[in-house]
């Protein structure tokens, strides 16, 4: 919204208020929020939209980050493939996207893509929907996205505020620390913060390990490269890294219970 926002707002007052959010949410910063990392894929994107949602680069972020740490040959497979163009194939880009307001197509595109695939795949979402219970049922009603699709950018996001609407519907019935409280996700502590915790000593143990060597796509040495680098690493870059060393946990232990190859 304050990229390509259509308040018409002062560009030092973006930039302030830019810079407020990322001070505001330290927490996340290193993987929500998107920074002016370019992508040659990002192209495809630009060409079709006129912009590039913010989102798509925050996530991209995450992904290159872990790019080094992939095996040449898995890099040599994959490093030509446009998946921007090879997914908006997939969207009626010219009959729901043209002429809506920026945050419309953000939105329009997160929802045919990460919130069905990621966010409520892999998180609290897909564990309570298989044990038959609903943990968004305010949200999940048709009747309530029927009328915010039809509800203004204004009143959904302000300034700084997103959610604007909600919140003033709400503010009768919550505390004033909520509802002036920026969203922000709920994360476990990352663990690289704690070196000499268990679960540190898990990842090191583990990816150190011989059997890592036999997880197909992954560089192993790459990977005994950076956790020899992490004492070295100020708190941003831990708290980066941390998604990483989970994403090649995770792996290790599907090769020893499935098998990837």
């Amino acid at each position: 919204m304050l990229l390509y926002n259509q308040q018409n707002q002062d560009h030092k007052e973006v930039k302030i208020l830019l810079e407020k959010l990322k001070y505001d949410n330290k927490v996340s910063e290193s993987f929500l929020l998107a920074d002016n990392s370019s992508n040659k894929f990002f192209n495809t994107i630009q060409r079709l939209l006129g912009f590039v949602p913010s989102w798509m680069k925050a996530f991209a972020k995450g992904y290159f980050r872990s790019l080094p740490f992939y095996s040449p040959e898995f890099i040599a497979k994959f490093e030509q493939k446009d998946v921007y163009r090879i997914f908006l194939n997939q969207i009626d880009v010219q009959g729901k996207l043209y002429n809506r307001e920026p945050v419309h197509q953000s939105l329009y595109l997160w929802s045919k893509s990460l919130l069905p695939n990621h966010i409520l795949r892999m998180f609290a979402d897909g564990s309570e929907m298989a044990h038959s219970i609903e943990g968004r049922l305010p949200f999940l009603d048709h009747k309530v996205v029927e009328l915010v699709q039809n509800i203004p950018v204004s009143m959904k996001i302000r300034g700084l505020t997103e959610k604007y609407i909600l919140r003033e519907a709400a503010k009768p019935f919550i505390t004033e620390t909520i509802y002036n409280r920026q969203k922000h996700p709920f994360l476990t502590p990352p663990s690289t913060l704690k070196p000499n915790e268990p679960l540190q000593e898990i990842v090191q143990d583990t990816l150190r390990s011989s059997e890592m060597s036999h997880v197909p796509f992954y560089n192993h040495a790459a990977i005994i490269d950076l956790l020899d680098q992490l004492p070295n690493m100020d708190e941003s870059e831990l708290s980066s890294v941390d998604v990483v060393l989970m994403k090649m946990l995770s792996a290790y232990f599907l090769q020893q219970r499935f098998g990837l190859v």
